[in-house]
């Protein structure tokens, strides 16, 4: 066989590419491009859904990232780490409410899991001291630790869980491209990697750039590329323009003037307010919460409306009572053929015992059988009592004989008539307990009547 030579075809297999099976994958795709979402999912969002602007949803959206990066700073977080972070925190907000989870829980959950994929974990319990320290530094209250209560231990569990959904609505494609490494690769082609002030400010503009949504509409090329072009406007620093410097990076302009449109427009906004932000969610929240009751109701008086099983036209009885009782006639007559039946299978069944009891049985097997009805019943020992201390030198001896004898030894003979009337059972009972009497005996060996007992 010459290396020219097509490979032997395997068996149950057409050589045919034309005539193979296609292929069929699965929904879920891994790829570092997953983090940019379609058009589609991102407007509307759920929050616009639930009655949210779309300014009141853009603070959120700034809010979270910014106390995401604030904490990865006191956690001494990597700048990969905090970034994945934030677009985390975006991608899950673009398929869950703000109105239905909290943002506060889920920006934990995010710092968390981005600590986990970034490997650079950290615990949550300071995941909450640092989250619980920036609120009190920006509401001027005094700085206070964590009290480990239940409140604690229930915030700890619903972090968790948080990370959890995050993992679960993001289908487990947790792993971003960033840009930071892009920007420097760029400027070493632009000529201008030792401008340290050009690479700073481009590179301040890429951070500040993960407080919008622009890394779920954009690939990280064209971040890269806004930031640079907004760093080359801002300091006047020309770029090339024939050929354009982002055309040989795959970059289209509209692209880029899109991107740097939602960076500049951050700037303009006013600084968010948490305290106004939880209003304005937790009227939203009651609301639904209204809308939720409202329409639990309606189902309950719905189904409280609807007639009961037996009153539907469907039902046997109600069919019964408009034929005239001709289906309870016949449940009468069903069950009076099982009543038969039944009398009839206990009569076969009397006779199949009947029948057993008159076979005539081997020798061994009735052995075999009176051994089993000894052992299923439970017989009396007599073992303890002082009636078979008497029965020891007699062998076989009823009970009655040795009631005889052990009041001939007291010296009192009963015939069987005189045994069977009354006084005769009393004065034997009296002789007996004089018998096992310990008063007596004691009395007895004092006087020196031993002779007695010796016999």
């Amino acid at each position: 066989m010459s290396s020219t030579d097509p490979p032997p075809a395997m068996p149950g297999v057409s050589a045919d590419p034309a005539h193979q099976p296609e292929e069929k994958w699965g929904p879920v795709v891994l790829t570092i491009s997953n983090s940019v979402l379609p058009l589609e999912k991102l407007s509307p969002t759920p929050s616009s859904l639930d009655g949210m602007t779309q300014a009141v949803e853009d603070d959120l959206r700034n809010l979270g990232c910014n106390l995401i990066q604030t904490a990865g700073k006191l956690l001494k977080l990597p700048q990969v780490a905090m970034a994945t972070g934030c677009v985390m925190f975006q991608r899950f907000f673009y398929s869950k409410s703000f109105v239905r989870y909290s943002m506060e829980v889920v920006a934990m959950g995010c710092v968390c899991l981005a600590c986990k994929v970034e490997e650079a974990p950290r615990r949550a319990r300071d995941v909450i001291n640092v989250f619980h320290h920036i609120k009190q530094v920006r509401q001027g209250k005094p700085i206070k630790p964590v009290i480990l209560d239940t409140e604690y231990i229930s915030l700890k569990n619903n972090i968790i869980k948080a990370e959890r959904r995050v993992l679960k609505e993001l289908g487990f494609c947790v792993h971003i491209k960033h840009p930071h490494k892009l920007i420097v690769m760029y400027m070493q082609l632009l000529g201008y990697e030792q401008h340290d002030k050009f690479v700073q400010m481009s590179w301040n503009f890429m951070n500040d750039s993960l407080r919008t949504d622009g890394f779920v509409r954009y690939q990280p090329e064209t971040i890269a590329c806004a930031c640079i072009y907004l760093s080359a406007r801002k300091l006047g620093i020309p770029l090339p323009k024939k050929p354009s410097w982002y055309e040989i990076l795959n970059v289209e302009e509209d692209d880029i003037r899109d991107c740097c449109y939602r960076i500049i427009c951050l700037y303009q906004r006013s600084k968010p307010v948490q305290e106004e932000l939880e209003k304005v969610v937790d009227s939203l929240k009651a609301a639904l919460d209204e809308t939720r009751k409202q329409a639990r109701q309606e189902v309950a008086s719905s189904v409280a409306g609807v007639d009961s099983p037996a009153s539907q036209p469907g039902s046997p009885e109600r069919q019964g009572a408009k034929t005239g009782g001709e289906v309870v006639e016949r449940r009468r007559g069903s069950e009076g053929e099982r009543s038969r039946s039944r009398s009839q299978d206990r009569g076969q069944s009397r006779k199949r015992k009947k029948h057993k009891r008159e076979r005539s049985h081997s020798g061994s097997d009735r052995d075999k059988k009176d051994k089993r009805e000894k052992k299923g019943k439970r017989e009396r020992s007599w073992s303890h009592s002082p009636i078979s201390k008497g029965r020891k030198g007699g062998g076989g001896r009823s009970r009655s004989r040795d009631r005889q004898y052990s009041s001939h030894r007291t010296g009192q003979y009963l015939s069987h008539e005189r045994f069977d009337k009354g006084d005769s059972r009393v004065a034997w009972d009296k002789d007996r307990r004089d018998k096992y009497d310990h008063r007596g005996y004691q009395e007895k060996y004092k006087k020196g009547e031993r002779d007695h007992y010796r016999r």
